[in-house]
């Protein structure tokens, strides 16, 4: 009954041909176990994939063992892997779930690029679905994350999404079919298990369908989130321009912070955070919000100004520097990205920085010092650019803003024997 039930599932979803060679999962887990039997005995030419993350000591190998002699019961192929999870959730400042996930997925893609297989199956069932509804509604999250898990997702395929837990346990015994426990599957030290062990369960006390129904809704959801998308994708045509938000455009929309939620969220902002943004569309230019993925909005005079923070400490161009004399026919370039300096006034060592608070040059042509910080404001820089505004130092002095002004202190004048001349080349 449940292999006619999946089988039925593969093919309304369009999941894979009755030809395809699959990557299947394997955990040892019931539900892996399940899958990979599942698909077996439907005729698919499967091949399993194993990684050991060694978290759980003597039990991560328990369970090495048990796939190792599963496949060779089965005779199926089998790929291992061993991940030191730890060591690089540590080193890349993440979580040991989202390691394991990283390492996993990751790996999954080599292996199926080199058995030339057509799609990965895990093993995620209706169960996983409804905790993870639950799970972006206590994380807080738009309406895609009330989807649940969706059958496919690239070269991802979940075939067990038709079927609960309850339902593979059964047919696991039907067949006298073993399978490993994950202990820490049976703790609630994570959100998730959390969810499992406590909350799912005092749920269906109060309504005994309480799970079909989250799954009823996740699949009504589908439709609904098709129109709103397309609504969300209409807007964002209207307040978007060259990458950031146009802010009295956004305030015309009818659910602006909907739709400012929907433009942030994939950027790693929170709803609280959204919140705060629209609370600032009306106060001073300046204030900034940083995202956990690194995304910066800046809220400038008439936009939010997205781009990704990057502490870069060398500048995105490099200076081509050329010297000649000078000479009455000589011509100078109007070209911002060229500046022509005295050579005998550029004698001190030449360096480059961002400029700082304080910073003060006399601009070509003028005589009386000017703040480096009012000339880009009188300039209309966005706050983003004036962050990214390099400068052309030679000593302690500013001799070109670079891009913008030289120094009148470097000008060439009627004593100019030799001229120097820098050019903007952009990496």
């Amino acid at each position: 009954m449940i292999r006619k039930k999946v089988a039925q599932y593969i093919d309304n979803e369009h999941l894979f041909s009755s030809k395809a060679h699959i990557i299947v999962a394997l955990s040892g887990g019931a539900d892996s176990v399940a899958l990979l039997h599942i698909l077996h005995t439907l005729g698919y030419n499967c091949e399993a994939a194993h990684c050991n993350f060694h978290l759980r000591k003597e039990e991560s190998d328990r369970d090495e063992r048990f796939v190792r002699d599963l496949c060779a019961t089965m005779k199926i192929p089998l790929h291992i892997v061993h991940f030191e999870t730890e060591q690089y959730a540590t080193e890349n400042k993440i979580s040991i779930e989202m390691a394991a996930r990283e390492l996993r997925y990751r790996w999954f893609a080599e292996i199926k690029k080199q058995t030339n297989a057509d799609v990965i199956a895990v093993a995620h069932h209706q169960d996983d679905s409804v905790e993870t509804v639950l799970l972006n509604l206590i994380r807080g999250t738009g309406i895609n994350g009330l989807l649940g898990i969706r059958p496919k997702n690239g070269d991802i395929v979940r075939p067990l999404l038709c079927i609960d837990r309850k339902e593979i346990i059964d047919y696991l015994q039907s067949t006298g079919q073993q399978y490993v426990t994950d202990s820490t599957n049976l703790q609630d030290e994570y959100t998730r298990n959390k969810i499992r062990l406590n909350l799912l369960p005092l749920m269906q006390e109060i309504n005994p369908a309480a799970k079909e129904h989250i799954i009823d809704t996740s699949n009504y959801l589908n439709d609904v989130v098709r129109i709103y998308n397309k609504g969300i994708d209409e807007g964002k045509q209207r307040i978007m321009e060259k990458g950031n938000i146009r802010i009295t455009a956004l305030l015309n929309e009818p659910a602006p912070e909907t739709l400012l939620f929907e433009i942030l969220y994939p950027l790693g902002f929170n709803p609280a955070q959204t919140k705060n943004i629209l609370t600032a569309l009306n106060k001073q230019a300046g204030k900034q919000f940083i995202s956990k993925e690194g995304w910066r909005i800046t809220k400038d005079r008439e936009y939010l100004l997205i781009d990704k923070k990057e502490e870069k400490e060398y500048p995105p161009f490099k200076l081509i520097r050329e010297e000649r004399e000078y000479t009455r026919d000589f011509i100078i370039s109007r070209d911002k990205h060229i500046a022509y300096f005295d050579a005998d006034k550029l004698v001190e060592k030449l360096s480059l920085r961002k400029w700082q608070t304080g910073d003060t040059f006399i601009p070509f042509g003028m005589k009386g010092k000017k703040k480096v910080s009012d000339y880009l404001t009188d300039r209309k820089f966005s706050v983003i650019r004036k962050e990214q505004q390099w400068i052309l130092c030679c000593g302690d002095k500013i001799a070109w803003v670079i891009g913008e002004r030289t120094d009148n202190r470097f000008r060439i004048d009627g004593n100019t024997k030799r001229v120097i001349i820098l050019k903007i080349n952009e990496e």
